[in-house]
Order: structure tokens, then C-alpha cells, then sequence
């Protein structure tokens, strides 16, 4: 068997992408690579502990749940025979037992003979079946339950919900983010012992007919810098396009990247029908415009090459066989891809800090400051620089573009006619609601903020956040960035409606300012 019919295991579109309850091998051979491809979880720790503990006289459903792609039927399949005689399981709520059935009416039919039975039950679903049942279905304790869940998050004696969405793919600690997930996988496809899968590559690269392309992206995936870089990109993704990521997804994308049909810095920012592949282009690094890159493209293009190039390309050409180009884009993704890996003579690492990306070291930052705040003297200070110098910098401006020129402190409310109305607004952190603010997903924080004694929220992903930094650097957020921008509308909604009600107002127009207060019933006016 050829290396390339061992790795189509990864593809989403192989019989292995989805586990059922299948007798018969289909092949020993890949068989054998799927089974050694699989790594335990956390989620499938809890979920056998669950089925270890199944009592007769304490009859429970459990449902595995979360979306399509994440490893549910897998970890279902692995289990249904082992406590069978413990509990039924339904393995796909989203399936029916006859033609004429709906995926409903089945689960009705599930939820009836668990009643008469005395098994436990395990049913796989996903998150919107779930909604589905509670809208349609009969069994009202259990259309309860599962609402309860929905809301609250929470488990009962009887029924029992493990959630995939509450095992996060990422990492975020306050010197940045990692994925013990995707690194498991890479590891596990590219260790150099024990690894039937580098058997298969060992064999490919002795062959007289071997497929080189191939074998040089594997070779490339093995390296761990690599394999960090991997982790960035699909970090961005989840941050940045809201890519979720599934084990399932993720074996496609790693199939993708070692596809035969490009090498595998160039597979990784071209458009493919992965669905990663498809968010992560607009991250190319071939787009990255500095001096540095530039004066590198000018001279790749006029074909003057410097020394130190034309070794590192030919240590590439003879130990890799990344075969010598003219295309300049390409080596600037194979540049990031390296990263901080030690090759040759290290050219790669001119362009370090070109790629350098500190957004999202500092969103890691941030959200690990929000999530894990506990009221510390020096978490407060770092809470206080940053709500100061990005959150209240950015907001300043933001609602105050339209002012021709205005204090530090003062917010523009309306306009009218040439007038402008503004008036001065204390704004804190709010650290008492962020010590107590709930759990939120590795996608967002929750920015509580103190306006004039008033709490007020503001969520804020990475994508604000990246529109916050811009917006203190002169940028003007147009048309396209209403998504993001909508956020901040809202926030100075807030700030507007709260600043209305003080009782000290500045009007401005044409250089002239006035002041008036209103004190005891009598409006003052000075400045006039």
C-alpha cells in the first residue's frame, strides 16, 4: 500500500471520516492506521467514567453532544458494545429507523422504551437537534431537561449532558495561546517511533518511484516550528472567521496540507473545499506588505539573489526537496511557516518580526486577565493600563470622530445645526463585575465598565479588539466593519444616554464654547 492511500484516512471524504458500527474491516491495513490515528480525550475520559458508574437503580440518560464532526460517533461506536449490557445507545439522533420517520418521531420512540427499560441511555446528538427536540418532541421531562440544559448549562441526577463545546480546542494563559488538541494530532501523524504512519513515508521515500512532493510535506509537518505555526493559523481562524474546529475537520485540513498536488506552504493559503482552508486564506503571509518583505520581492524578481539565499534554497533543494523558484510568494509562506525552526543558515529568520503578531499574544493576554481575575493588586494594575490605553483611548475617539477638537474626558453626544453638544464622563474598570462575571468561550471576554457609578458591559472579541488598536491609530472604521463596529454603536448608546442626565453640558460652534449647569432648579451659563 502507497503512502498517499494511507493518508486519505485523514480525508473527510474517506469510509473512515465518520466510525459506525461496521463488522466487516475494510481494510487490515487502514484499519490499523485509523485505529493508531486515535487519542483519547478529555470528554471521553468523563464519558466512560459516566458509563462505569451506570446503575440499574439509578436509571439515567447521558447525551454526548456538540456539533457534526467533533468525535461523537467515534467515541460512541468505541463504547456501544463494551456496556451494552448497561445501556442502550442511540448513536445519531439525527437519523431515523425507517424511511417514513422523522428524526423526531425516532427519538420519541428512544425516549419510550428507555422508560419501560431498565438500561440506562446514550444518545449522540447535536446541539441543534437538541433545540429541534425541545420544540417538537413529546417527551415532555425530557424536552424539560434539555431545556434547562440549554439555559443553564447544567447537569441533573437523571440526566446527564457532556458537551464538546465545553472542552475548548485552545489554550489562552497570560503568555499566550497553545492547542494540547491539534499538537496531539500532528505529533501522533509525525512522531519518528512507533508511528505506522512514518513506516509507510520510510518505505515511499526508499522507493525508486516515490512520491517526492509528498514526501518533502511530510517531511515539512514534522517539524515542530511547523507544527506551532499550524496551531497560529487555525488559533486565527477560530478567533478571527469563527472557524470551529473539529477532530474531523482538522484530519481534512492536515490531508489537505499534505496533498501531492503543491507543496505544503503553498497547500496551506490556497483555497480548497476544506472548510479551514477556505477561512484561513486571507491570513497568507505572502500578503504581508513591510520594507523588508518588499525589498525581498524586488530583488526575487529581478533575479538578484543575495548568498545567503541561494545556500539556504539549495540546503532546501538537497535535504528537503523543496526544488528552487522564482515564485517569491511562495518562499515568504515557507519563511512564516518556519518560523523559529533551525535550518541551515537560518535566512528564514530575517522575516521574524515581519510576521510578528502580537494581537494575538495580547488578546491571550487579556481574556486570561478577564477570565481568571480574582482582584490581585498587580492584576489591577494590568487591567487598569489596558482598559485605559485601548478600551477608553478607542472608545474616546470612536465617538468623538465627529468633534473637531475636544478634551480628554469629554464625549460628544449630538449635533445640532453646527452645535456640538459634549460633556465630561468618569469612566472605570468595573473590577467587582469582572471578578464575578461568569465563564465565557476562548472567543470573547467581557469588558465591564463603570460609566458615572452605572455598570455596563461590552463584549469583545479579537476582532474589536484589533478595530479598537486601529482606531488609536487614526483609522476610520466605514461600512464594511459594521459588524464589528455595531458593538461599539451600542456601547456609546450607553455612554450617550447616561451623559444626557448630568447636570453640567458644553456646547461648542465655530471656536466659541459655552458652558451650562444645572443647579437647584436654575440653569447656569458661563463662557458666553
Amino acid at each position: 500500500m502507497r503512502f498517499v492511500d494511507v493518508l486519505n484516512v485523514l480525508s473527510k471524504s474517506s469510509p473512515y471520516a465518520v466510525s459506525t458500527e461496521r463488522k466487516d474491516a475494510i481494510s487490515a491495513e487502514l484499519d490499523a492506521v485509523k485505529k493508531y490515528l486515535y487519542i483519547e480525550t478529555e470528554i471521553q475520559k468523563n464519558f466512560e467514567n459516566h458509563l462505569k458508574t451506570l446503575s440499574t437503580t439509578a436509571k439515567k440518560i447521558i447525551f454526548l453532544c456538540g456539533s457534526s464532526g467533533d468525535g461523537k460517533s467515534e467515541i460512541l461506536t468505541q463504547y456501544a458494545s463494551k456496556f451494552s449490557h448497561k445501556a442502550t445507545f442511540h448513536l445519531d439522533a439525527t437519523h431515523s429507523f425507517e424511511p417514513d420517520e422523522s428524526a423526531i418521531s425516532t427519538l420519541d420512540k428512544v425516549f419510550a422504551d428507555y422508560q419501560r427499560s431498565e438500561k440506562a441511555l446514550v444518545v449522540g446528538i447535536n446541539v441543534g437537534m437538541m433545540g429541534n427536540y425541545v420544540e417538537e418532541g413529546s417527551d415532555e421531562n425530557v424536552c424539560d431537561a434539555i431545556a434547562n440544559y440549554l439555559d443553564s448549562k447544567e447537569s441533573t441526577s437523571e440526566y446527564v449532558f457532556l458537551n464538546f463545546e465545553d472542552y475548548p480546542k485552545f489554550n489562552l494563559t497570560s503568555t499566550g495561546h497553545s492547542s494540547d488538541f491539534v499538537k496531539a494530532i500532528l505529533q501522533r501523524i509525525t512522531k519518528y517511533e512507533d508511528n505506522i504512519v512514518r513506516q509507510y513515508f520510510d518505505k515511499e521515500r526508499a522507493s525508486h518511484d516515490g512520491n517526492k512532493l509528498l514526501c518533502t510535506n511530510y517531511q515539512l509537518l514534522s517539524i515542530p516550528q511547523v507544527q506551532d505555526r499550524i496551531v497560529d493559523v487555525l488559533f486565527k481562524a477560530r478567533l478571527i472567521k469563527d472557524q470551529f474546529l473539529t477532530a474531523r475537520t482538522l484530519l481534512d485540513f492536515v490531508h489537505t496540507l499534505l496533498s501531492p498536488e503543491g507543496y505544503l506552504f503553498d497547500n496551506m493559503f490556497n483555497a480548497s473545499d476544506n472548510e479551514i482552508s477556505s477561512k484561513i486564506v486571507d491570513f497568507d503571509p505572502a500578503d504581508v506588505r513591510t520594507e523588508n518583505v518588499d525589498k525581498f520581492l524586488l530583488s526575487t524578481s529581478l533575479g538578484l539573489y543575495d548568498k545567503r539565499f541561494e545556500e539556504f534554497t539549495s540546503y532546501l533543494s538537497s535535504e528537503l526537496g523543496i526544488r528552487q523558484s522564482k515564485n517569491s510568494h511562495s518562499y515568504l509562506r515557507l519563511f512564516y511557516l518556519l518560523g523559529e525552526a533551525e535550518i541551515a543558515n537560518n535566512y528564514h529568520k530575517d522575516f521574524l518580526e515581519d510576521f510578528d503578531e502580537p494581537l494575538l499574544d495580547k488578546y491571550a493576554k487579556v481574556w486570561n486577565l478577564h477570565t481568571h481575575f480574582v482582584g490581585g493588586k498587580e492584576e489591577k494594575k494590568e487591567l487598569k493600563s489596558f482598559y485605559k490605553e485601548t478600551i477608553f483611548a478607542a472608545i474616546h475617539t470612536y465617538i468623538n470622530r465627529n468633534a473637531k477638537s475636544i478634551a480628554k474626558g469629554k464625549f460628544l453626544i449630538s449635533s445640532h445645526n453646527g452645535y456640538q453638544i459634549m460633556t465630561e464622563v468618569d469612566m472605570e474598570p468595573d473590577f467587582t463585575a469582572i471578578q464575578h462575571a461568569p465563564p465565557t468561550s476562548t472567543s470573547s471576554f467581557v469588558a465591564n465598565i463603570s460609566i458615572e457609578g452605572k455598570s455596563v458591559s461590552m463584549p469583545v472579541n479579537i476582532n474589536l479588539l484589533n478595530m479598537m488598536n486601529r482606531i488609536i491609530g487614526g483609522y476610520r472604521p466605514n461600512k464594511h466593519d459594521k459588524n464589528t463596529i455595531v458593538i461599539l454603536d451600542d456601547f456609546a448608546d450607553h455612554i450617550a444616554a447616561i451623559a444626557s442626565s448630568k447636570d453640567k453640558l458644553t456646547i461648542v460652534k465655530d471656536g466659541l464654547t459655552m458652558s451650562l449647569r444645572y443647579d437647584d432648579d436654575e440653569i447656569e451659563v458661563s463662557g458666553v
